[in-house]
């Protein structure tokens, strides 16, 4: 058994779309980014990446690679997700906090948690999203932004013939 964790941030700005776990949110601002901005996701394919010591988003899907401007951060999750596999790994459950004063995100969370356990390719019950704000305090308070941490747990089901 491996524990991961991830955490992401993005800005808010004019002119995107809200997009969390793969749910466009009706909202005036979406999040700045390379790709979608999908915070969420961005935080649980860190914690998957770091729990089998295979660095970071940044490190698989560089933002100075064109390939992956706007692209759809559950597409790159699956993409995360058969990386594992292939190297052995079985996703057991994600466990998720998005921080953000606004929008309210608690009608959401039950797509979101389907949107990512289908792109992971595991169960719903596996997946747990939470949303909480910071009670007016820092940049996520003063609605500047949206934080998201993510913990994981993964197994191996067999030894890997290579090692990234």
């Amino acid at each position: 058994m491996r524990i991961g964790h991830g955490y992401d941030v993005h800005r808010f700005a004019e002119g995107r779309h809200l997009i969390l776990g793969g749910v466009d949110i009706p909202f005036d601002l979406g999040l700045l980014g390379h790709s979608d901005a999908d915070v969420l996701t961005h935080a649980v394919m860190d914690a998957l990446l770091g729990a089998a010591a295979l660095g970071d988003i940044g490190k698989h899907f560089p933002d100075t690679d064109e390939t992956y401007a706007g692209a759809n951060s559950l597409r790159l999750a699956t993409g995360v997700a058969e990386l594992l596999a292939k190297l052995g790994y079985r996703i057991v459950n994600i466990d998720a906090t998005v921080i953000a004063q606004a929008p309210k995100l608690a009608p959401h969370i039950d797509t979101m948690r389907q949107n990512l356990a289908a792109a992971l390719g595991i169960a719903k019950g596996d997946v747990s999203v939470k949303a909480t704000t910071e009670e007016g305090l820092g940049f996520t308070g003063e609605k500047l932004g949206i934080a998201a941490h993510a913990v994981c747990l993964i197994e191996q089901k067999h030894s890997p013939l290579t090692r990234l």
